[in-house]
């Protein structure tokens, strides 16, 4: 049954929308009711993209066309449930990429789920292109919360191009700017914001400054500055001796580092469908504080459970960029880090200039560092004497391997 046929069975059809507010889910409002015969309920969520403000987002939703428009502000959510874990894992896809736009699609994804449960709702809709990554993650998602539940998406699946949809607001009357366009693509929330298309799909041109929202220029020299952050268990709970929830650090991090141009990142990153792009993103609060966290790990966790979690956290991290979020592998590995951050606990300094946040100290009462094993002065503890048998007890493997290699190539 097509997704056509599948709406119009009912008079009372339904659909959830997942509506940012723009040019493209607010078009989609009256796109889908045409295509479908369906009722659009607009789902607008909050997780500190900044901008309007959700009571703005509504009324535009409902002067489009939504039969209803729900809000929620989902951002304390996002912060403690999504990028909390994130930064227990050191998540960086990559190794450069903190996960900013895949954390929020499974927030939002949940959302969706309970709004479409709540509202008898059979079809969930997204704005997304066949192109990226967030059709997986809304749709693998949705498979997982509501597979009740038919997924249409516009812009991919009955070819709801831009131009199209000027045209369609122009002639509908929309009450939406169709003339202003941004030569970038943006998705923003508190973990971070992304730019592509425009001048940076060409690899070899530099960005240029306009792209860039949440950090200033790391060459204007601003006067180097020094913060404190604490953590209990992995996660981080003050800010210079301040008590502060997950979503004020994040907060003031984007504030203080972004001022440093701290988490700027320009790569070509490999995306679920198979292509490459070239994605330009700013994590000032992220970047500092999966820099602080993985050096309090440093002194605090035994080295093969440090080993083994490094590669625990790769592998969460490729699960949620692939829109894994709701897999048991996933739900797993997280019960591992809860576990293997059960001593991360202390205070870490971070200095921020020129666009590095660069850890410059470290204290905790659980740290596995003891200076009188490490030092070399007078006070040693360290028995040097124990190293000669150590040496050539972990060696002897490797020279068996080798005395057998030369007997072979000599026979």
């Amino acid at each position: 049954m097509t997704q056509r046929s599948t709406a119009q069975s009912s008079t009372t059809q339904r659909v959830v929308l997942a509506y940012s507010g723009g040019l493209d889910t607010s078009v989609a409002i009256g796109w889908i009711g045409e295509q479908t015969g369906a009722e659009v309920i607009a789902l607008a969520v909050d997780v500190g993209q900044g901008g309007e403000d959700l009571e703005t987002i509504k009324a535009r939703a409902l002067a489009c066309g939504a039969a209803q428009a729900v809000v929620v502000d989902a951002r304390e959510e996002f912060a403690a449930g999504y990028c909390m874990p994130a930064l227990r894992a050191n998540a960086l896809y990559m190794d450069k990429y903190p996960l900013v736009s895949a954390l929020s699609r499974p927030v939002i994804v949940a959302h969706l789920a309970r709004v479409a449960r709540e509202h008898g709702a059979s079809v969930v809709s997204h704005g997304c292109t066949g192109k990226g990554n967030d059709q997986v993650r809304f749709e693998v998602g949705l498979a997982a919360l509501a597979p009740e539940v038919t997924v249409f998406a516009p812009v991919r699946d009955s070819g709801m191009t831009r131009d199209k949809a000027i045209e369609f607001a122009a002639a509908k009357g929309l009450p939406i700017d169709v003339t202003a366009k941004s030569p970038y693509s943006i998705d923003q929330n508190v973990w971070g914001r992304s730019a592509e298309t425009g001048h940076l799909e060409d690899i070899w041109e530099a960005p240029h400054e306009d792209v860039y929202g949440y950090t200033s220029n790391p060459g204007l020299g601003k006067q180097a500055e020094e913060i404190v952050i604490g953590f209990t268990d992995g996660l981080p709970d003050s800010l210079d001796g301040r008590s502060l929830s997950p979503l004020e650090i994040i907060s003031e991090l984007n504030a203080l580092a972004g001022a440093h141009g701290v988490g700027r990142i320009d790569m070509v990153e490999d995306r679920l469908v198979g292509i490459k792009s070239r994605e330009i993103y700013e994590a000032p609060g992220a970047m500092t504080l999966i820099a602080a966290h993985a050096e309090l790990e440093n002194t605090c966790l035994e080295r093969d459970l440090a080993r083994f979690k490094r590669m625990a956290g790769q592998r969460w991290t490729e699960l949620v960029y692939d829109g894994l979020w709701f897999s048991p592998l996933r739900e797993s590995l997280e019960a591992f880090m809860i576990a293997a951050s059960k001593n991360v606990t202390g205070e870490v300094r971070v200095r921020l200039e020129s666009g590095r946040a660069v850890v410059t100290g470290r204290r905790s009462a659980l740290a596995l560092y003891d200076y009188g094993l490490a030092t070399y002065d007078t006070g040693d503890m360290f028995d040097q004497q124990l190293s000669k048998g150590f040496v050539e007890l972990w060696g002897l493997p490797s020279k068996i391997a080798a005395q057998r290699d030369r007997k072979a190539a000599a026979s």
